[in-house]
């Protein structure tokens, strides 16, 4: 039997034709698809990087130094320089580029209610080819403070409010609060039990999901603070039960408000007195400036390396540590200094251009510029009235308000951007008596809140502790 193929049956020759030209028609479609790729890409590369996602959030950016708006583009990015970038209105930032995407990180906190613009010209392909410029347009929300008030009918009450002052919301009531600080996700409330024994509750920032913190053990707690990144706080601690001989005194502590089952730590520095009279968290950093009860000032960490420090000398005061600065105005026995301390160099705190009288009290901003408040004095004698004033960098300085003298300045701090001014008041003082709380305030505290740039009033708010400063009253 012969077996050579035999001739084709027409449905065999049928079904050849059409596979061939289904292969033939695949084969056109595959390189029409090559050819519109190529052309997409070709125009892709002819367009330059255009913008497929942006990341910002105005809230964070408004709240604390440190927030970025991230650009992620069609392609890889050649590096952006800072000259390229241009903010309106102008803010200090840094810029970084990786791969596709570019950020801008803002290292103040911006202005709240305003909008921003942020221009990135001659954006350029890692390949080459034509250049682009990215803007992204966004607005920060209004500011929110919380304040305390004591001795509401309903007890003790954290509440927060805007700028209106016609907004007030509480979220948090105790029997007994003795300060609070809120972190960027937190309040921490310090407070005193009905056996008055202390703690520690965390609550989130509508006062909810509280929970207590562990403590070093039963006694006081004082100079609560919080870092304004890292959701990290801070206090002194003394022991119920102190003598000359035992007992812990003074003691600084830190502990971590994302971790509900981390045990406090204690900070210790090697060779120094373990009692701390004032401290502060160095801004953007894992830091901590203290002074020790012998009056030695300390740069250490805040975690397990803070066993290591730099001494800077002997001091009397911290006064404080600009957001989004590493200077330090600190009052040394001959007079007031600012220390970098990315180096520990040091210069005399400048001279106002006119004389405020008697400074008591000196809170820097950002811009190497200060807050001061001063006695009013008459031919060397106290008024009895007090003057705040903004002083240059430069020296030059320009009343910000004077208040009467039957009030009272317990504190005096600024808002996280810096563009408020918020004065803590004991008003008609003679007849507004203190509390018996360990940290005592005014029966009826009044919280003024200014502009810097002018020393117009916003709004006057009943209630203390503004959540804007960095400590608690003195």
């Amino acid at each position: 039997m012969s077996t050579e193929p035999g001739p084709r049956t027409r449905r065999a020759q049928s079904q050849h034709r059409r596979s061939r030209a289904f292969v033939g028609m695949f084969a056109v479609v595959v390189g029409l698809l090559a050819v519109f790729g190529l052309a997409g890409a070709a125009a892709s590369v002819a367009q330059g990087p255009r913008v497929t996602e942006v990341s910002v959030d105005p809230e964070a950016a408004a709240a604390a130094s440190g927030s970025r708006l991230i650009v992620t583009t069609t392609q890889s990015l050649a590096e952006v320089d800072p000259e390229q970038v241009t903010i309106r209105p102008e803010t200090p930032f840094e810029v970084d580029t990786s791969g596709r995407s570019v950020g801008v990180r803002f290292t103040l906190p911006l202005w709240d209610d305003t909008e921003y613009t942020v221009t990135i010209d001659d954006v350029a392909s890692l390949g080459g080819g034509p250049t682009g410029t990215i803007s992204e347009t966004f607005r920060t929300p209004p500011a929110e403070m919380f304040l305390l008030q004591r001795g509401t009918d309903d007890g003790d009450m954290i509440y927060r409010t805007d700028l209106t002052g016609q907004n007030a919301v509480p979220v948090f009531r105790h029997a007994h609060i003795e300060d609070f600080r809120a972190t960027g996700e937190h309040l921490v409330v310090s407070v005193r039990t009905d056996d008055d024994q202390a703690g520690l509750i965390v609550t989130d920032l509508d006062g909810e999901d509280g929970r207590e913190l562990p403590l070093p053990g039963d006694g006081f707690i004082s100079n609560l603070q919080s870092a304004d990144r890292g959701e990290r706080i801070g206090y002194t601690f003394s022991d119920a039960e102190l003598d000359a001989d035992s007992g812990r005194e003074s003691r600084l502590f830190t502990a971590s408000l994302g971790d509900p089952d981390a045990e406090p730590r204690e900070i210790v520095v090697a060779g120094s007195d373990p009692r701390v009279a004032e401290w502060r968290f160095v801004p953007d950093t894992d830091s901590i400036l203290l002074m020790s009860f012998d009056g030695s000032l300390l740069l250490t960490g805040s975690g397990a390396d803070a066993g290591a420090a730099t001494a800077l000398g002997a001091a009397i005061g911290i006064d404080g540590i600009a957001r989004g600065s590493s200077e330090a105005v600190v009052d040394r026995l001959e007079q007031p200094v600012v220390i970098d301390l990315t180096d520990a160099a040091e210069e005399p705190l400048v001279t106002p251009e006119l004389d405020l009288g008697g400074t008591t009290s000196v809170t820097p901003l950002p811009d190497g510029s200060t807050i001061r408040t001063a006695a009013v004095l008459e031919d060397e004698v106290p008024t009895g009235r007090t003057s705040i004033a903004h002083v240059g960098a430069d020296g030059a300085t320009r009343t910000l308000t004077e208040l009467r003298e039957t009030d009272a300045v317990i504190q005096v701090c600024v808002s996280p951007s810096a563009r408020y001014l918020a004065v803590m008041t004991a008003p008609d003082a003679v007849t507004n008596p203190y509390d018996t709380y360990r940290l005592p305030l005014p029966e009826r505290p009044e919280t003024r809140i200014l502009e810097v740039a002018d020393g117009e009033e916003v709004v006057a708010l009943h209630g203390a502790s503004i959540s804007w400063c960095q400590v608690p009253p003195l």
